[in-house]
């Protein structure tokens, strides 16, 4: 009788140290429940040469901001630890933009935040929202529809404020806020 149990309490051992496991993984991961994380946006805009991260993939009304109705633009901008431009690179900002406002103020946007550097190295979130043609330091947010890597069933919103710009550079300041499922 004494050997049936012995295996109970070891499975039970087994079971509460796995529990165990899990829970100290996903506390890793999201202590709090959510994350926020603060990078910036490094865009070299449209016409700013051969160099420019930011191209019409379709124009079909002109527009200085990319914004003109049905217009579509394809982009791949860094992602800087920093507003200034010589801050480390963690990563890339990889989507497409359409000019979905017959007023011409604003675009749809869908994109990846790839990260390429740091704890988050191979990982991304989804994103997708409005990108409204406004002032510098205006706060728009677009939604978090998911990740991978770290980022696994990741949701919850991105704001963004421009922050700087030139005549060829475009800086802007994205909190992201997070949760998991």
């Amino acid at each position: 009788m004494a050997a049936t149990s012995v295996p109970s309490c070891f499975f039970f051992l087994l079971f509460l140290e796995l529990f165990s496991a899990a829970a100290a993984a996903a506390s890793s991961r999201n202590p709090n429940g959510y994350m926020h994380l603060r990078f910036y946006n490094h865009e070299r805009i449209l016409g700013s040469g051969p160099d420019a991260t930011v191209v019409y993939a379709v124009e079909r009304r002109s527009s200085t901001s990319g914004a003109g109705f049905g217009n579509v633009i394809v982009y791949d901008n860094l992602l800087r630890a920093g507003v200034e431009p010589d801050s480390a690179i963690v990563g890339r900002n990889q989507g497409m933009g359409v000019g979905s406002s017959l007023a011409e103020n604003s675009g749809l946007t869908n994109f990846q935040l790839v990260f390429t550097a740091g704890k988050y190295n191979g990982s991304s979130l989804a994103l997708q929202g409005l990108f409204p043609v406004a002032r510098l330091g205006t706060v728009f947010e677009r939604a978090i529809t998911g990740g991978t890597g770290r980022f696994r069933l990741a949701r919850g919103y991105l704001l963004t404020t421009e922050v700087c710009a030139t005549n060829t550079t475009l800086t802007g300041q994205l909190d992201a806020y997070i949760t998991f499922r």
